[in-house]
């Protein structure tokens, strides 16, 4: 009976309802599309880094993720009966080179690297732009597109590797390109150098030693379960179990910053609404004095009258937000499916953060309705003004007026 007579009540003014409803729903708009390109983008790099190389856990010897070097590697036979012969996990041994070529020398990460495994945890393989793929007896390595254009190399071309080695081993050798690799993240693409897992304790002088045990999940959802599980079957005094958000802590606080730049926006706009909204209900609270005294007069209990102002309210909003994500869902779907791809330098700066210059929206449901629930929030505080104008109303003055 409420909403009915609420509803009715609405349309007694039909444009003043209609801008109000437009304004809300355009701003709803504005505020899911400005939250799903964020979060989306975001997402897609954080994705870049972690499901294609970094993994969403990592195992290593305890103490390595503060001095990464190859005496915090640990011996393959040690790893916990928990983790082994999972299809999820690649065991790495990482180091640190200087790769030349001619008269140039780059700094580059050199992984060993299981073929099978690393390609079936990170896609390695489907990520190849040019030769083949690695195999255990390979003597050859898989470089970065990004890297072999700096040091001017290409297929066949030979890769000299220069490093220091387990237990202060001289560590050098020549191999030639056996493929290349593009990575989404730039920064990956500029430095990394993959090795048969053989083939880089050989270079290395490792024996059957190992830096890391790189997992990978379905999702970020399974990433609670999966790391009480590692953390019940492995012992924590010789291995430290890292999730990907204690991996790269300053990525994740440069997305914590630009969100709450982005919602400063956000509530800005909410405070635009608000004002909007509010015109509405006090215009639609004054006019109706006359009205809302006869009713009290003749018995109307006050309770009821502001029920029904309280859903008048509460219409108002919802429609709006209802209506503007009806119009941003096929828009965010369509940018979700169809990432847009910067270019010039607009690409440049993305790319000078380590960033894929790619914005892409999130198609979540908690988006919109977190949209929805801000709008009956802020529907629902003003409605208190309708509520306490009642309570206060005296129906022989309201009518004298």
């Amino acid at each position: 009976m409420f909403i009915k007579l609420a509803w009715r009540n609405l349309w007694r003014n039909r444009r003043r309802t209609i801008i109000t409803t437009s304004s809300v729903a355009l701003a709803v708009l504005v505020a899911s599309t400005l939250s799903s390109f964020q979060k989306g983008t975001w997402d897609h790099m954080v994705d870049n880094v972690v499901r294609y190389y970094l993994g969403y856990i990592q195992v290593h010897k305890q103490g390595f993720w503060d001095d990464q070097t190859l005496e915090n590697s640990f011996d393959a036979m040690a790893i916990p009966a928990a983790l082994k012969e999972k299809e999820n996990i690649a065991p790495r041994l990482e180091s640190f080179a200087l790769a030349s070529s001619g008269n140039i020398t780059k700094g580059v990460l050199v992984v060993g690297i299981d073929p099978e495994k690393e390609t079936s945890m990170t896609g390695l393989k489907t990520r190849l732009t040019a030769g083949a793929y690695l195999t255990d007896e390979d003597h050859a390595v898989l470089v970065a597109e990004g890297l072999a254009s700096l040091l001017k190399l290409y297929l066949g071309d030979t890769l000299i590797l220069v490093s220091q080695g387990y237990q202060g081993l001289n560590a050098a050798g020549a191999y030639p390109i056996k493929g290349l690799a593009k990575f989404a993240a730039p920064d990956l693409n500029k430095q990394l150098v993959y090795l048969p897992l053989s083939l880089a304790r050989e270079f290395y002088g490792t024996g059957n030693r190992l830096t890391s045990l790189a997992i990978n999940l379905p999702g970020r959802g399974y990433l609670k379960e999966a790391l009480k599980r590692i953390h019940a079957g492995v012992p924590e005094d010789e291995f430290e179990v890292m999730d990907f958000r204690e991996l790269m802590p300053e990525l994740l606080e440069a997305q914590e910053l630009d969100t709450a730049g982005a919602m400063l926006i956000l509530w800005v706009l909410y405070a635009l609404i608000a004002f909007g909204i509010f015109g509405t209900i006090l215009m639609m609270t004054r006019e109706r004095s006359y009205e809302l005294g006869v009713l009290i007069a003749i018995g109307t209990n006050k309770s009821t009258l502001t029920g029904m102002l309280w859903v008048e309210s509460l219409l108002i909003g919802i429609s709006g937000a209802f209506l503007g994500i009806l119009i941003s869902l096929p828009i965010v779907w369509y940018l979700h499916t169809y990432p847009i791809e910067l270019t010039g330098k607009s690409a440049e700066a993305y790319i000078s953060y380590g960033m894929e210059p790619v914005m892409e929206s999130a198609f979540e449901a908690a988006i919109f309705l977190k949209q929805a629930i801000i709008i009956f929030i802020i529907s629902s505080i003003l409605s208190l003004y309708s509520l306490w104008y009642v309570m206060r109303l005296n129906p022989v003055k309201a009518m004298r007026e």
